[in-house]
């Protein structure tokens, strides 16, 4: 797996230069397994960088345009050539959007400062966008994580995409017995440090305690705090491994800082090299180590009286120091595993390959959705079983549960609507399956707090869903099936319609349109070789689940059927599902459509791009010549040869009397049209497509619908 790490514009990433962010990521890239597959990429104008796997990027700065975007700019024409699985960002949440439009990639955040001081994540919608849109978000400390879910509602449900990644620093051997009589500062030497506080401070330990020295590192040329004692030592900007040998021999550590610290780093590399430490309790300090001194005020008479304390009590200081030492568990190698562990999650999802024909590895699928099995047989030619067949032809290992089913099958006076039922079976199949995937389709019964628990339970798991029904401003159930797909997103990875997704309201991240797939073993008539008796047929029902007329209940495509046959009295129509003639279902449906040789897909509503009922997949499938609105746009990918388009019911009656004169060209083109759909939208290759999206591999198949 190819990993490229961006680190903030302008982060020194060099051994005389670097912060904290550039240190962290040097140490933790030395310690992963993937160390090899690592490439760390940033700006700066330093030289002698941390390490050999870093690539500067360079590029010439347009007046006109910001240095961060041309910088995020710089890496994705990189990245372009590179091909890397994995992106991971580090303290810059306004790069994600960015990156997320030009790759369909894995991508990991990592913050090392507040949430709600960064562009990118200050607001709610700001940073639920990044929670829906990255796989995991990494925080150096809880503090950090709770300001990132403030406003937050339901906050459970996100976690399991968050992972706390302390600071790190090494391990070393130390004896406790040789530090001298030492108090450190380390950090900018400003008021916001707390460096104003501990200068009071210092001075009055140095004055009390003759034996004891002082050691200062850092500088700020923006605030002037200056404190001088004859044992109070100035050392100025520091490399890292200076400052961290010197901390072997140092007794105490004062990390006295006003603003709330996302975690602190200085802290924990005392705590490391076995330092009594003194800190203020703000932001994510606290968390650096469990045996830290909390300074209850902050105050330089405060500061003093912990120090002094520790000086006068020298017991109380060893305890201290070797409690910090002995118990120091944020090594780099043990943060390092941490991220790797998220990493190879990533990594076996990826692995994951497509068809089980070259002993590949089976995906685990539950196909949650409804099968119509109390309907005997009737609604047995549907989407949800032509997928069905697909994922199975693939190879892969699939339990089906028929919500709607299971629900009609156990309502009672304790679970009225039989759907607290449905949530029960969902778990307990997925406990004892442990599938890689949850497909769902129209599956509305599923809560959220299901697929909350689910996630929670499995980590990897990825959740799809897909849907038919139609989802534009002129279709009808506009709002009700726009709410129905947008319902569940905080948990969806990947979404799947047959209307181009541009019509949904709201755009969705990962959402595909698929055909409606036809499947060889149920398209299997071929009218274009029999003389069939009807010229033109149509079907329409006023509701799968229902199966009959109902009284009152108004089609508009009936307007536009109706006027069709007045302007063709000499045209041969088989009608259903409208004129007081029941509609037609299972094989009696075959029969009917065996005996036209043409048929007309009209769907409800005015026609948009790329939609139609899945009524297509039987027209072309068997064999009829097939009328489809030009309006829908299906010319991007289906020819002249294969179907006829139409612009208005005039031009469709025209076409219409045109192809019943000519039988010839009539069974040329429904032949092309059938052999057109089996062949480049059956059920195979789409449940293909829907597996490389949600798992993110390359199929071997070209798919013509995918623009």
């Amino acid at each position: 797996m190819k990993i490229s790490i961006l680190l903030p514009y302008k982060e020194n990433f060099t051994i005389n230069n670097a912060g904290a962010v550039s240190l962290f990521v040097n140490d933790i890239t030395k310690n992963s397994s993937y160390k090899k597959n690592i490439e760390i990429f940033g700006n700066t104008n330093f030289k002698n960088f941390l390490s050999l796997n870093y690539t500067n990027l360079k590029f010439k700065k347009k007046f006109f345009l910001s240095s961060n975007n041309q910088y995020v700019e710089s890496f994705l024409t990189y990245e372009k050539n590179k091909k890397s699985d994995l992106i991971e960002v580090h303290n810059r949440p306004s790069y994600i959007q960015k990156i997320k439009k030009k790759f369909n990639k894995k991508i990991f955040l990592y913050f090392h400062n507040d949430p709600l001081k960064m562009s990118g994540s200050k607001s709610t919608n700001d940073r639920k966008y990044l929670i829906q849109n990255v796989d995991y978000i990494f925080f150096n400390s809880e503090w950090c994580r709770k300001r990132f879910f403030s406003n937050f509602k339901n906050v459970d449900m996100y976690l399991n995409k968050t992972v706390i990644c302390y600071q790190s620093s090494s391990k070393v051997n130390i004896d406790l017995k040789k530090k001298k009589k030492i108090i450190s500062f380390v950090g900018k030497l400003n008021s916001a440090k707390g460096y104003d506080l501990f200068g009071d401070a210092i001075i009055k330990v140095l004055n009390k305690h003759k034996l004891w020295t002082g050691h200062i590192y850092g500088d700020e040329p923006r605030e002037k705090l200056e404190f001088n004692h004859p044992r109070l030592k100035h050392f100025g900007f520091k490399n890292n491994k200076i400052i961290l040998n010197d901390l072997k021999k140092i007794s105490i550590s004062v990390v006295c800082s006003r603003w709330e610290e996302p975690f602190g780093r200085t802290s924990l590399e005392a705590a490391s090299r076995g330092s009594a430490v003194i800190i203020s309790n703000r932001g994510g300090l606290p968390e650096t180590t469990p045996h830290a001194i909390k300074l209850k005020n902050l105050s330089s008479d405060a500061i003093y009286n912990e120090i002094n304390m520790l000086i006068q009590d020298s017991k109380k200081l060893y305890y201290l120091q070797k409690k910090n030492y002995l118990t120091f568990k944020f090594t780099h190698k043990f943060i390092a595993s941490i991220i790797d562990k998220i990493r190879n999650s990533i990594n076996i999802n990826k692995n994951i390959n497509l068809i089980n024909t070259k002993g590949n590895k089976v995906i685990k699928i539950i196909h949650l959705t409804n099968f119509n099995r109390r309907f005997d047989g009737r609604l047995h030619y549907n989407t949800s079983r032509r997928l069905n067949n697909g994922f199975v032809r693939l190879g892969h290992n699939v339990l089906t549960i028929s919500d709607r089913d299971l629900i009609h099958e156990n309502k009672n006076i304790a679970d009225f609507n039989g759907k607290k039922t449905l949530q029960k079976k969902i778990i307990k199949t997925f406990n004892n399956f442990k599938a890689d995937c949850l497909i769902l389709g129209h599956a509305d019964s599923v809560t959220n707090e299901t697929l909350q628990h689910l996630k929670k339970l499995n980590n990897n798991l990825k959740i799809s869903q897909w849907f038919l029904d139609p989802i534009s401003k002129s279709g009808p159930d506009y709002t009700k099936n726009n709410s129905r797909i947008l319902d569940k997103l905080e948990f969806i990875d990947s979404t799947f319609l047959t209307s181009c997704p541009s019509i949904l309201k709201k755009k969705v991240i990962n959402s595909h349109f698929i055909p409606n797939p036809s499947d060889s073993s149920f398209e299997t008539l071929k009218n274009y070789e029999n003389s069939c008796k009807y010229d033109v047929f149509f079907a329409m029902s006023h509701g799968v689940h229902r199966g009959s007329l109902k009284k009152g209940k108004f089609d508009d495509r009936e307007i536009f059927i109706n006027k069709l046959i007045n302007k063709n009295p000499d045209i041969n129509f088989d009608i259903y599902g409208m004129n007081n003639i029941q509609p037609v279902w299972g094989d009696n449906f075959i029969k009917m459509i065996s005996n036209s040789s043409m048929a007309i897909n009209l769907s409800r509503g005015k026609p948009v791009k790329y939609y139609s009922s899945d009524r297509i997949a039987q027209l072309l499938g068997n064999g009829l010549l097939t009328f489809i609105n030009k309006q829908t746009k299906m010319d991007d990918f289906l020819t002249k040869d294969q179907v006829v388009f139409y612009n208005n019911i005039d031009d469709l009656s025209y076409k219409i009397k045109k192809y019943k004169k000519d039988v010839k060209e009539t069974k040329r083109i429904a032949k092309n049209g059938k052999n057109i759909y089996l062949k480049k939208f059956n059920s195979t290759l789409v449940a293909d497509f829907i597996l490389s999206k949600i798992f993110n591999y390359k199929s071997k198949n070209k798919f013509i619908w995918e623009k």
